[in-house]
């Protein structure tokens, strides 16, 4: 059975749709009900590539009851091996994305006991999870700060559930769906710049750079068109979907954050290179 309902501060609630014991890594799944479907989700079998479990682990900074449940339930209905967490506080909420490595945080901007923004930027500290924020429908300059700071998606309250699905979907394939693609590529391996595919890590002389999973996205599509110059339209396409039409400089921003963990320089880029009035394209690091 799923448990509903806002937790009070400083307490967290599971809804564990898995049996008890342990799973592959060594942590208990709770002790809730069993809920699964006849056959495994794709999701699923994404996750155990990517974490070695076979269930989707999502974690909800959300103290608004209503909205739990709705996004609980929808979770539920379209992932029923979903692994579910939430707290009303943030401060709680970033203790557990550090302990309990969720594969997606759902973060309400409008949280009563912490500015969420703080909770945005302290989780990127320390973790590239993807993270889908809830925002109000009129409040556009909080979006687009929030997707500046690192969030990977944003949706606009009140939404419906297929609204809801729809972006976490949009998400996944660009946090992990590639993943299936990607783990048939060998390595990219340049002076000093290696992006290993299959674990979908960066590394800068050996050292992993911390990309949040926009940033690799767009890393990599441009790295696997290589001295290809690819259209500002074609990347937002690729990375946001067709239809976004926000912040027009949102690419820009990206980039500039890539160029930066990079150790690009932006002034003199040799890496990342931009086309004037058409795009952005990739050239190796010379050996």
């Amino acid at each position: 059975m799923v448990h509903l309902g806002v937790v009070e501060e400083g307490k967290e609630e599971k809804s564990w749709l898995q049996p008890k014991g342990k799973g592959k890594n060594g942590r208990k799944n709770g002790d809730g009900g069993v809920l699964r479907a006849g056959e495994i989700s794709w999701w699923s079998v994404i996750c155990a590539l990517m974490k070695g479990r076979t269930a989707m682990r999502v974690l909800m900074i959300e103290s608004i009851k209503e909205i739990v449940e709705s996004i609980t339930l929808s979770l539920q209905l379209r992932w029923p091996e979903a692994e579910l967490l939430t707290v009303a506080e943030g401060t709680r909420g970033i203790e557990l994305v550090e302990g309990e490595a969720p594969d997606v945080v759902i973060l309400d901007l409008d949280l009563p006991s912490m500015d969420a923004f703080e909770v945005l930027s302290q989780i990127r500290l320390f973790s590239d999870v993807p993270i889908i924020v809830l925002s109000k429908g009129d409040d556009e300059m909080r979006r687009v700060r929030a997707l500046e700071m690192g969030a990977d998606e944003c949706i606009t309250k009140p939404f419906s559930p297929m609204e809801f699905l729809a972006s976490v979907k949009a998400l996944l394939r660009r946090a992990g769906m590639s993943e299936l693609r990607e783990g048939r590529l060998p390595s990219f391996i340049s002076e000093g710049l290696t992006i290993n595919f299959t674990t979908r890590e960066v590394f800068i002389c050996g050292e992993v750079v911390k990309l949040t999973p926009t940033e690799y996205e767009l890393l990599t599509y441009l790295v696997r068109n290589e001295g290809r110059v690819i259209p500002h339209r074609a990347l937002v396409e690729k990375v946001w979907g067709s239809e976004y039409i926000g912040d027009p400089y949102l690419l820009k921003k990206y980039i500039s954050r890539i160029r930066h963990k990079l150790g690009d320089n932006a002034a003199n880029p040799q890496i990342v290179i931009a086309e004037r009035g058409v795009g952005y394209k990739f050239i190796r690091p010379p050996d």
